[in-house]
């Protein structure tokens, strides 16, 4: 009968030990705010960065990936979780998932990518000295000089038109960017703005009656809506450019912008410090240091227009659904 307690007061020992050291597993949850090619980079870009450096799902970390489908009650719904179960970290992908779980705790680091402004969304009192529980990086883009591509591509052009979404604060901001560069250059601007993705068709519809090329930042809504944005420039023979890759590669026709993979690398770097016990109120959020060109071959084909020969390097046949 000893011999029976004995084993089985090892067998709870040897469980009560397994428990502490799953539950010793730091735990990142990523709260994404939809799915779209460069919302997705940025997490595959911030998981090969904690894998590099020896943090590897199931072995010594814990990663918890959830998406919000573009859902406010969805995110809340995610970050409550996150809060309830006290998770060590939190990756934010995008200012609306920031934002969710930035208001239910000023304790859990939080971690942003695909922010574009953080002081704007106040997220944080500086770049420099965030000052809270949030720091990460930013995706602003050179707006400036996709402006001055869009006029050397398309020369002839005398008025720009600008879609967005009016309830997305990076999109507006950069929209005001956008305004600035354009006039400065001797264009029109003109804008459709839209509150979701079932105003997108119209949306473009309106506008290629009213200009001769299209510039789109980088907007959470249209990302996830360029096949509708090709279907109607394609037929309208409309140059777009737009703000990163993952735009372009489903239906733009070009842009100069960041990798959103380099830039969740950058992310889950900084994540390693957090981990290692840095203050995150302390760590200043970081930007991309450098941009790529990128052009879409088949949407060239399709409007007629001409890849110059300098940007031939960079010129990707889109890929088939």
């Amino acid at each position: 009968m000893k011999k029976l307690t004995a084993i089985f007061l090892s067998l709870i020992l040897c469980a009560t030990c397994f428990t502490a050291l799953a539950e010793d597993k730091p735990t990142i949850g990523i709260i994404q705010l939809m799915e779209h090619v460069a919302l997705s980079a940025a997490r595959e870009g911030f998981i090969q960065a904690l894998n590099d450096n020896g943090y590897v799902d199931g072995e010594n970390i814990v990663i918890d990936y959830q998406n919000g489908q573009g859902e406010s009650s969805n995110l809340s719904t995610i970050a409550e979780r996150f809060v309830g179960e006290n998770v060590d970290l939190v990756l934010a992908i995008a200012t609306p998932a920031a934002l969710q779980i930035a208001s239910k705790t000023e304790t859990i680091p939080i971690l942003g990518t695909a922010i574009t402004d953080y002081v704007e969304a106040r997220l944080v009192e500086s770049n420099e000295k965030p000052g809270y529980n949030i720091s990460g990086t930013s995706d602003m883009n050179p707006i400036a000089d996709q402006i001055a591509l869009l006029q050397e591509l398309v020369p002839e052009a005398q008025t720009v038109g600008v879609l967005y979404t009016s309830s997305e604060p990076n999109s507006v901001l950069q929209a005001k960017i956008a305004r600035e560069a354009i006039e400065a250059l001797g264009m029109a601007y003109t804008e459709v703005t839209v509150t979701g993705t079932n105003d997108v068709q119209q949306a473009v519809q309106r506008i290629v009656g009213q200009c001769d090329a299209i510039y789109i930042p980088t907007d959470n809504t249209f990302a996830s809506s360029m096949a509708m944005v090709y279907g109607v420039t394609a037929e309208s023979k409309t140059p777009v450019i737009c703000g990163e890759e993952g735009m372009c590669s489903v239906g733009g026709l070009a842009t100069l912008g960041i990798s959103y993979y380099d830039l969740g690398y950058q992310t889950g770097v900084m994540a390693i410090d957090v981990l290692n016990g840095a203050d995150i109120s302390q760590m200043p959020v970081q930007f991309a240091t450098g941009f790529e060109y990128y052009f879409n071959q088949t949407v060239a084909d399709e409007i007629g227009f001409e890849i110059p020969e300098k940007y031939q390097p960079y010129a990707v046949e889109m890929a088939a659904e």
